[in-house]
């Protein structure tokens, strides 16, 4: 996976296929953010917000629920995904 591969789109789509969720949003806050710490330059790609709500979490602590998240999205992380902030609903 390459940093242009990474968009809002595409971490919907894993998140939908590993999570299965019930409810879903994923939105490219990377404009926000422009010349801050892991920020590209082009104002898309590097920051985050996923609003999920999953069955995947029952019973999982919020620590656990999130790592959930994180272990689906680990490929973006990888390729250069800097934040990502996980509002579990």
């Amino acid at each position: 996976m390459q940093a242009h591969d990474i968009t809002a789109a595409a971490i919907e789509a894993v998140l939908r296929d590993k999570l299965q969720p019930t409810q879903l949003e994923v939105i490219d806050e990377s404009y926000q953010h422009a010349g801050h710490a892991g920020a590209n330059g082009t104002g898309v790609g590097t920051h985050f917000r996923v609003r999920i709500a999953s069955p995947r979490f029952t019973g999982a602590s919020r620590v656990g629920q999130h790592r959930l998240v994180y272990d689906a999205l680990h490929a973006f992380i990888d390729a250069g995904l800097h934040a990502l902030a996980i509002e579990v609903l």
